[in-house]
């Protein structure tokens, strides 16, 4: 097998981290809802764009540094919150954290992450953001936002697009939701991968590390998912949103929105920025994928209120495409998840070098020396 430095585009890392992963850990990370229609769209909507390159321009030096809710970022592109990260490494968040910050770039912590909004602080001083829902639990929900102020975290983004669980089949088929099925299955899966079964069997249990306080068994994560999911609320409203808003008094991003009409009334409500997100295909089968509305929203809501596109990047020219057509920057969930898998931070650190190398010579391809400087000239819809 190939060593980490030998991986050269995220879909070669994707081929490491099935290697090493239980089927059951795989298919949770790669899989999507129903048909995984809209997990295809999201991969297929950047090439549904060409480059329109400029010659003979100076890109002896290349700029990519950016901004994510008023922070300096060297590159446009934000790790966005996947829960349960444990699953795919023994360290988790914590080694994504730090070789996020490595980057140069934002972390946004997941509710359902399997390490705390403290501990994750504790490994970095770079740039933490957090994603919360509106539960069933106030008191909880409450109390994630007092533990972000505490720890500094710079924002909130809250998910919007969880009425519903969408119906994730190749979960339902391995056993989640079913823990004695789901054990069963994970054991079985991880005979043949020895390095991921020994840190499954010799480090701490995975938990549900933000609400220890909160759920029974400890929180540990095999026995409280049915508990879990049971707080995602289907009468969620813009009033909602509004008020979490006003007791986080900060940066504020709604995170899945999916149609025009709702960017205007996100904006409307004053937001610090739109997720563009169908939260990787993984919840309504059918639904668009960002790319496909990011210049309707652009054109909808101007520079009112920061855009950014999430799901499907697998390369750096991914990312110069979104924000030429208007995105403030990407997040990427799933990119760095294969990293994770297959080495680790170290993993998640050659990921960003993968797509900070490919950005850089996009942008000297196409004659254009600075982020700043990209806009709608720089791509056209492929014929």
């Amino acid at each position: 097998m190939a060593n980490i430095n030998e991986i050269f585009s995220i879909l070669q890392m994707r081929d490491m981290a099935k290697a090493k992963l239980p089927s059951v850990m795989f298919d949770y990370l790669e899989g999507s809802s129903e048909d995984e229609l809209t997990f295809d769209w999201n991969r297929n909507s950047f090439s549904k764009y060409e480059f329109v390159p400029r010659t003979l321009n100076d890109v002896s030096s290349i700029d990519l540094s950016s901004t994510f809710q008023g922070v300096k970022i060297d590159l446009p592109i934000i790790s966005a919150p996947t829960g349960m990260s444990r699953m795919f490494h023994w360290e988790g968040e914590k080694a994504v954290v730090r070789a996020t910050h490595k980057a140069g770039t934002a972390y946004a912590l997941s509710t359902v992450s399997t390490t705390s909004i403290e501990d994750v602080a504790k490994e970095s001083n770079g740039p933490l953001f957090f994603q919360i829902y509106a539960w069933h639990n106030q008191e909880m929900v409450l109390d994630f936002i007092e533990r972000c102020k505490k720890q500094n975290y710079r924002g909130l983004m809250l998910a919007v697009d969880l009425a519903s669980l969408g119906k994730r089949e190749r979960d339902l088929r391995n056993g989640h939701g079913r823990p004695a099925v789901l054990r069963r299955n994970t054991a079985l899966g991880a005979l043949g991968k020895p390095e991921w079964l020994f840190n499954f069997l010799t480090k701490p249990k995975m938990r549900m590390a933000n609400m220890v306080n909160h759920l029974p068994h400890g929180a540990d994560a095999l026995k409280v998912v049915d508990t879990v999911n049971a707080q995602f609320r289907a009468d969620v409203s813009w009033k909602d949103a509004e008020q979490m808003m006003k007791q986080w008094n900060g940066k504020f991003m709604l995170k899945g929105i999916q149609c025009v009409d709702d960017a205007i009334k996100a904006a409307e409500l004053g937001v610090s920025g739109i997720i563009l997100s169908n939260h990787g295909g993984r919840q309504l089968d059918g639904a668009p994928a960002a790319m496909d509305i990011l210049p309707e929203v652009v054109a909808a809501v101007g520079s009112d209120v920061e855009i950014f596109v999430d799901g499907g990047i697998t390369r750096g020219s991914d990312i110069i495409k979104a924000v030429a057509l208007g995105a403030t920057g990407c997040l990427i969930g799933r990119a760095y998840l294969y990293g994770l898998a297959a080495g680790g931070e170290e993993g998640v650190t050659r990921v960003y070098d993968i797509l900070k190398d490919e950005m850089e010579r996009v942008m000297k391809l196409i004659g254009c020396p600075s982020i700043s400087q990209l806009d709608s000239s720089y791509v056209r819809k492929h014929v």
